[in-house]
């Protein structure tokens, strides 16, 4: 399908768009008027774009209606936001936050929510959010008047919360604890726990060998993925003949030759499939000495 945005429907659109590019994190962001009405409510148009200085953005887009919503009409008085984050404890609550009520309205009050007086700006935090940073508006870019054009809110962190108890041992937010959700498109959204966190190693210092330089009949595999041959990718030289050689003695590529003697088709796949369970447990090297075994590789 092709998607040409002067053809669709703004509705159209929004729904590729908000399908295909995800998952996206929630600002969950608390505002106050000029009168000192407070109000909260979630836009996963956002995510941080800098730390020197701490730099967060998040868009509110003009509804249907036209008529542009309180959060951004309270940043244009004010230039003072509170942005929380979620976690899966309070995502219905936060879900509950984005109804439209009239202007006025509390949504900490609707949602249920605690109040927190915040120490360097007067919006107030969620006391249930595992995360809040205080902070000041520094430019807003409007994108458009049309329903659907986003206001760019430039902000500067000057002060942050975090919950101590999703901390880990090293002192640093730990994945498996933050419990974060993120907005996918329609009414889905992610949850960030569990068999949904995987690690990948972040690319050697040294320039790996790239997915170009692997063997042919490696990089050819029928059994081996594209993130297979990623991570095959990211070393920076193949063990040498004397390490492939002693690893020929390892239980089960001896298993494989004696299972496949007379069947180098077979063999090969066999290789492949063992090279990738160790990819699988993060295993690089045995991987690539599974893999150096083929005749067509030794």
């Amino acid at each position: 399908m092709i998607l040409d945005p002067k053809l669709l429907s703004v509705p159209d659109l929004h729904a590729f768009l908000l399908g295909t590019i995800g998952p996206r994190p929630i600002a969950w962001a608390s505002t106050i008027d000029k009168e000192g009405r407070v109000n909260l409510a979630p836009y996963s148009f956002f995510n941080v774009f800098g730390t020197k200085p701490p730099t967060l953005i998040f868009s509110p887009a003009i509804p249907r209606g036209g008529q542009r919503k309180d959060t951004l009409l309270n940043v244009l008085e004010t230039e003072e936001v509170v942005i929380n984050i979620v976690s899966h404890a309070v995502v219905e609550q936060m879900s509950l936050s984005s109804t439209a009520y009239p202007k006025g309205t509390n949504e900490f009050v609707k949602a249920g929510l605690t109040q927190v007086k915040s120490e360097k700006v007067k919006p107030p935090r969620v006391g249930e959010a595992i995360a809040s940073y205080e902070c000041k508006v520094k430019q807003v870019v409007h994108l458009g008047d049309e329903p659907g054009a986003g206001n760019l809110i430039i902000c500067e962190i000057l002060l942050g919360h975090v919950k101590d108890e999703v901390l880990g041992e090293d002192g640093k937010p730990d994945p498996r604890k933050t419990d974060l959700v993120a907005r996918m498109g329609g009414d889905w959204y992610c949850r960030a726990n569990g068999t949904a966190l995987f690690e990948i190693p972040k690319p050697n210092r040294n320039l790996g060998i790239g997915i170009d330089q692997i063997p042919d009949a490696i990089r050819n595999s029928s059994v081996l993925t594209g993130n297979n041959l990623g991570r095959l990718g990211n070393v920076e030289k193949l063990p040498d003949n004397e390490a492939v050689e002693a690893f020929s003695s390892m239980h089960e590529i001896v298993q494989i030759r004696e299972r496949f003697s007379n069947n180098e088709e077979g063999f090969v796949n066999a290789l492949h499939n063992l090279a990738q369970n160790y990819l699988e447990n993060n295993q690089l090297e045995e991987a690539w000495l599974t893999l150096l075994q083929s005749p067509k590789n030794a």
